[in-house]
């Protein structure tokens, strides 16, 4: 695959709007994005060699790797509802999926009034241990909390929404709340971790026999005890947060049993969760390309956090995007095919 330099390729997405604006791992904010550093300068070791890049072509299109400076990048709405949720794309372990799914959602989460973050997590395909992305996650909602005044967000309305791997990170961090994963660095290491609701699309839930297939079951097993750590169900408990699951059937990456797993466990410990299994739909469809059966899930993940009391109703000049029109981000198509390869699994 052909890949660019992330600054790059941020402005050249920038550009499809009108404007350009280089994504600095420093603390920085130009209009309705900001970018998060999470960790001190200096405080992370050098691993990973070379720049971080962006692939441009097929299933890659839009996919981060090589992450060196963990972040985050916040997309705040015109009219925030005081909502927030930290994106975690998929990719395996080995690369986020921000151009095709991360970043789209962000964008709708923006129009119906929620202020989201698109995690920039380290991985283990680079040489970071396998617990790096769980630390990641746990610091990125400490810093959501920490930031919460002057982001004009509710701290205790702060969920995770994961994709594929990313379902994974999500799930753990609703799980494992009270393990920390890294040793406390600052003040806003005291606040809590755990997220207040968890969406998990074509998420994969376990790492267990038979469904150890997954390129997230290849890169998390750097850890000797990754099966038991990382399959989220085993660590379903009633002090999780309420779930949302949406998955295809005909997934060939994440089979659907991953879905059903975490619905059972969650539904065993008392946990509200909903569920909606789309008869076709594949894997990694992000928001759902127009006319399927899975751009429904968009409309229906809102109708259940407004339910739930996470989304407040929506002023009347935000109309919430239902998958007609897709972004320049969006429009690079999913291809299914080269993701049924075992090397391209968990996006």
């Amino acid at each position: 695959m052909r890949l660019i330099n992330a600054k790059t390729y941020a402005c050249l997405w920038l550009a499809l709007f009108g404007a350009c604006v280089m994504a600095s791992p420093a603390s920085a904010q130009t209009g309705s994005v900001q970018t998060l550093t999470l960790w001190p300068e200096g405080h992370l070791p050098r691993v990973v060699q070379g720049p971080e890049q962006v692939g441009n072509e097929g299933s890659a299109m839009g996919a981060v790797t090589r992450v060196s400076e963990p972040r985050l990048e916040i997309h705040r709405p015109a009219q925030p509802n005081g909502t927030a949720v930290l994106i975690l794309g998929g990719g395996g372990y080995f690369r986020i999926q921000v151009g095709t799914a991360a970043r789209p959602m962000a964008q709708w989460l923006a129009s119906i009034g929620v202020t989201s973050a698109v995690l920039y997590y380290r991985m283990p395909v680079d040489g970071w241990p396998a617990t790096a992305p769980f630390a990641d996650g746990q610091r990125a909602m400490r810093l959501l909390r920490a930031h919460a005044s002057e982001l004009g967000i509710d701290p205790e309305k702060i969920g995770a929404m994961g994709s594929s791997a990313g379902a994974n990170l999500a799930g753990i961090l609703s799980t494992r709340f009270d393990h920390d994963f890294y040793p406390a660095v600052d003040a806003h290491d005291a606040l809590p971790s755990r997220p207040d609701f968890l969406a998990m699309l074509y998420p994969v839930t376990t790492l267990r026999a038979p469904y150890d297939t997954t390129r997230t079951r290849r890169e998390l097993g750097t850890q000797s005890d990754a099966v038991e750590a990382y399959s989220v169900e085993s660590h379903a408990r009633a002090e999780m947060p309420p779930v949302f699951l949406a998955h295809a059937a005909d997934d060939q990456i994440a089979d659907v049993s991953h879905s059903l797993l975490m619905f059972q466990a969650a539904k065993a410990q008392n946990v509200p969760v909903e569920m909606h299994i789309f008869d076709k739909g594949g894997h990694s469809w992000g928001l759902g390309r127009p006319g399927t059966q899975v751009a429904q899930w968009p409309r229906l993940f809102t109708t259940w956090a407004r339910a739930h009391g996470f989304i407040a109703a929506a002023p009347v000049s935000l109309q919430p995007l239902t998958g007609q029109e897709l972004t320049p981000t969006q429009a690079a198509p999913v291809d299914n095919d080269d993701d049924a390869d075992f090397e391209e699994d968990g996006d």
